[in-house]
């Protein structure tokens, strides 16, 4: 059984570089298209929620409108039964049966009120809705409006950037597994707590990428010897040498160009 090849520790250093420059690639593409998505995405929230509330208010001007339908056939039954009441009194018998059918006259004219009431408090709802709607409505346009410029937009950069960004993150997952499940970890531990997601760096002027605080030569040796993986005691990162970082970035540069 053939034996396996282990890898170097100076493999490693370019794997993790190689992973870091294609990683750094996917995050400009990203920086790109900044809050884009998410305010597209609220927007699209935004113009959902408006449009449920003129289909709510909409639907609370037709209630209403039954509702004002109804009392109107409500003060038609009650005119009916006045007339017939009134047709009844010419006929009673005594003052007893009057007054009861007066009673009746009565009740129905009341209750004639109450409905012309009722209607005219259904107006002024109507009336209010109806401004609610037309207010609603005219921010709805707005809002769509901009949420198409804002879509376009995206789609711009989408269009633009999908291709490269599919083939990055294809490569990324690619290198992501000749690195070792610890290395891995380490790497992604490091950029998630970074700013600009740089979890490898390059030596340069004596100092980290990135940093101030110079490196000892002993340990800018150690590292230029690629045989122990190095972490910068300052920013945490791991470290290689600028020739190694060099070297990398033009193939890099050859994969994608």
């Amino acid at each position: 059984m053939a034996k396996k090849k282990e890898i170097t520790v100076e493999e490693k250093l370019r794997a993790l570089y190689d992973l870091q420059l294609i990683d750094s690639r996917i995050d400009e593409i990203r920086n790109v298209r900044g809050e884009l998505p998410l305010e597209v995405q609220d927007l699209e929230d935004e113009v959902a929620g408006l449009t449920t509330r003129v289909t709510n208010l909409t639907q609370d001007v037709t209630n209403l409108e039954t509702d004002i339908k109804n009392k109107k056939l409500a003060i038609d039954e009650s005119g009916t039964l006045i007339e017939k009441y009134e047709k009844q009194q010419k006929n009673v018998r005594n003052n007893r049966e009057f007054d009861s059918l007066a009673k009746e006259i009565e009740f129905q004219e009341l209750e004639i009120q109450l409905a012309e009431k009722r209607i005219k408090e259904f107006k002024a709802k109507i009336e209010q809705k109806k401004e609610i709607i037309d207010a609603t409505k005219e921010k709805l346009a707005k809002q769509e409006s901009h949420l198409q410029h804002k879509k376009s937009e995206l789609d711009a950069i989408l269009k633009e950037t999908e291709k490269e960004e599919k083939l990055l993150n294809e490569k990324s997952e690619e290198f992501s597994k000749s690195i070792d499940d610890y290395l891995l970890n380490a790497y992604q531990r490091i950029r998630n707590k970074v700013k600009n997601g740089l979890a490898v760096v390059s030596i340069e002027r004596g100092a980290s990428g990135g940093s101030f605080f110079t490196i000892p030569p002993q340990v800018q040796l150690e590292i230029a010897n690629r045989k122990k993986i190095t972490i910068d005691e300052h920013s945490g990162r791991i470290l290689v040498d600028a020739a190694l970082a060099a070297e990398e970035k033009e193939k890099i540069d050859k994969l994608f160009n």
